[in-house]
């Protein structure tokens, strides 16, 4: 990181000199730097703001009602994984809490999912089918509430901060949707089964 500071400061300064404004370069330092503290206060403000409401939601019940429309769906997805299963009820929690923008709160489900679907799985060596799904669906997770992304855009002066709330709900519906189709179609191919596995198919 220190090199890149440095390469970053060389590059300017032979780039003011040659410009013949040296001048220039020290007051546009000083300027950036302020700028950035303005913004990262800004932006722990607004991100505090938002953890805040929707740590409040969460304690109201929004994550488990959404939890409970979450799993007819999860169920369909994870056939293999008995719905009363704690593998279960730790998936739709973190799905829930991720679709919130409860990244923070999300994390303790998707750690204790993993170790549950583990306990499912016969190769402790080899991700199951339900693992990686439950991944792609985790890392492409649908946002209904970016609020890390609206913090940011309001902390840098946006006039409609809250403009990509539509977009993203659309680009990570389709990025989930493509991710589940593809994990799916990958699983039924047999060159990415597991040997044996695929050996008691065959």
């Amino acid at each position: 990181m220190g090199l890149i500071w440095f390469l970053l400061l060389a590059l300017g300064l032979v780039a003011a000199a040659m410009g013949g404004d040296i001048g220039g370069f020290t007051s546009g330092a000083i300027d950036g730097a302020a700028s950035a503290i303005t913004l990262a206060i800004g932006l722990a403000g607004m991100l505090a703001l938002w953890m805040g409401v929707l740590r409040v939601a969460e304690e109201a019940g929004l994550t488990r009602h959404l939890a409970a429309l979450v799993r007819p769906v999860m169920c369909r997805l994870f056939p293999d994984v008995p719905r009363d299963h704690p593998a279960m009820s730790a998936m739709v929690l973190n799905v829930a809490a991720n679709m919130l923008g409860l990244g923070n709160a999300a994390t303790p489900f998707g750690l204790k999912a993993m170790e549950e679907l583990q306990t499912l799985n016969p190769r402790r060596d080899t991700a199951t089918d339900s693992m990686i799904l439950f991944l792609v669906i985790n890392a492409s997770s649908v946002q209904l509430v970016p609020a890390t992304v609206v913090a940011l855009r309001t902390a840098g002066g946006a006039a409609d901060p809250t403009s990509v709330v539509g977009p993203t709900l659309l680009a990570t519906a389709v990025s989930t949707t493509v991710g589940v189709v593809a994990a799916k179609l990958l699983a039924r191919a047999r060159l990415f089964r597991a040997p044996a596995q695929a050996g008691l198919e065959g």
